[in-house]
């Protein structure tokens, strides 16, 4: 790892706390519905990626099997989501969006993009380009770090 100035790193984490509170996700419930961040990024992400089983879904979120299936039941009680059996693979059960979901996803990403929308509305166009790239850069660097499956960053050098 290159030789990296604490103080970029902790304005980093700043900035990620920041966001984090902004976009509500310190809240009970996030993006103008009744769920929590979990289920929002579950109708987000089957809406986005189409059909696919609480344990892929648990793969991708980077959430425990248990709670997936937890709040996989409570969307499929709440008629956001239904389970269907593969034809192929009858062990296989995807989920999918129902109709409420799918209006659900449709007010999701309304909300989102007018959350976006006013925040790049106080940026050049240039400046928005930055943010887009650089989020994209970091997020992509986060995925990485992930996945080499260290348990923690090495000591940095001052």
């Amino acid at each position: 790892m290159p030789d990296l100035d604490i103080a970029l790193i902790d304005g980093i984490r700043s900035a990620s706390r920041q966001m984090v509170r902004e976009l509500g996700f310190m809240e009970a419930t996030v993006a103008a519905t009744d769920y929590p961040p979990s289920a929002v990024h579950t109708v987000l992400e089957i809406g986005l990626r189409g059909p696919m089983t609480a344990m892929q879904l648990a793969e991708f979120l980077h959430l425990e099997k248990s709670s997936v299936s937890r709040m996989v039941h409570k969307l499929i009680e709440a008629g956001e989501l239904k389970e269907t059996t593969d034809p192929i693979d009858a062990r296989s059960k995807p989920l999918s969006l129902t109709a409420k979901g799918r209006r659900t996803l449709a007010t999701l990403h309304d909300f989102g993009r007018r959350q976006v929308t006013g925040a790049l509305g106080h940026l050049s166009k240039s400046e928005q380009r930055t943010v887009c790239e650089g989020l994209r850069l970091y997020a992509a660097a986060l995925k990485a770090d992930r996945q080499t499956g260290r348990e923690a960053a090495p000591a940095l050098d001052e």
